[in-house]
């Protein structure tokens, strides 16, 4: 091969990798997009029932009555402030390295994202988060391709069905199981095979709500597990559901070091010198 030709390979693989981290940002953008579509009727909610027991505080001559009003006010604004955390945290990279990870708690954040959206379309969430070791990840990363999977899970469920999310230790040593498990429309066994390929979707664009359909979110997911030195498989039965299964490792101890020493240098740069 000649040298040309070498300086155009290497030009070409340059622009490959240039449009598969623009693909990455485009898929964030839209999980972001996803999320703001969702929250948004969330938080008229949360409006309505915050000016609703503020009037009835108002007209309420007994103090039972004021006092049931103010709790249903708080417990509002507390769940808008949870909200309006996980929304942030999504936002904005937590961090561009791996770090220990709690990953219960991130399906927990995830989930009251999209909570009425699972209400809405008739889907029972269950949950089975048991106590794990904190993985090695980035955050941001792993909260985009639950969503995917959870919104994927939701399209194939038209009519209402059951929505398992299970954290549990792996049978492999020092990895950790995220399973998503839905009762859905199932996918054929000949297409199984092709479901993580670029641009390859079985649905036929965007469902009602405006998702879904790029073809871009399993292949984007499994980018990211295999960037995490994670695994992620796929089983399915035509009429009985899907079931994604994500294994990610746990954090070795020289990471929960560095994550505190990076916290203490951020501490110190933030501190105010008199």
């Amino acid at each position: 091969m000649s040298a040309t030709q070498l300086e155009r390979l290497e030009e070409l693989e340059k622009q490959l990798e240039q449009l598969k981290e623009r693909l990455v940002q485009c898929e964030r953008l839209a999980v972001l997009g996803e999320l703001v579509s969702t929250t948004t009727h969330e938080f008229n909610n949360i409006l309505m029932t915050i000016i609703n027991y503020a009037k009835l505080g108002m007209r309420a001559a007994d103090e039972p009555t004021r006092a049931k009003a103010l709790d249903r006010i708080l417990a509002a604004s507390q769940r808008a402030a949870r909200i309006t955390a996980t929304i942030l945290g999504a936002a904005r990279n937590r961090s561009e390295s791996f770090e220990p990870t709690d990953l219960p708690g991130l399906v927990r954040d995830t989930l009251l994202l999209l909570e009425r959206e699972m209400q809405k379309y008739r889907i029972q969430v269950e949950c089975d988060l048991q106590p794990v070791p904190a993985v090695l990840a980035i955050g941001n990363q792993i909260q985009q391709v639950l969503i995917n999977l959870l919104v994927n899970a939701r399209q194939a469920m038209p009519d209402g069905g059951r929505l398992l999310v299970r954290v549990a230790p792996a049978h492999e040593p020092d990895m950790v199981q995220l399973v998503v498990r839905d009762t859905g429309t199932g996918i054929p066994a000949e297409l199984l095979p092709k479901i993580f390929e670029p641009f390859f979707t079985t649905k036929r664009g965007p469902d009602r709500s405006g998702k879904g359909g790029t073809g871009l979110g399993l292949s984007y997911c499994r980018d990211v597990i295999e960037a995490h030195r994670g695994r992620i498989r796929v089983e399915s039965t035509v009429g009985k559901g899907t079931a994604f299964t994500i294994l990610l490792p746990v954090a070795p101890p020289a990471a929960f070091s560095q994550a505190a020493q990076a916290a203490t240098a951020i501490g110190s740069s933030n501190a105010v010198v008199s």
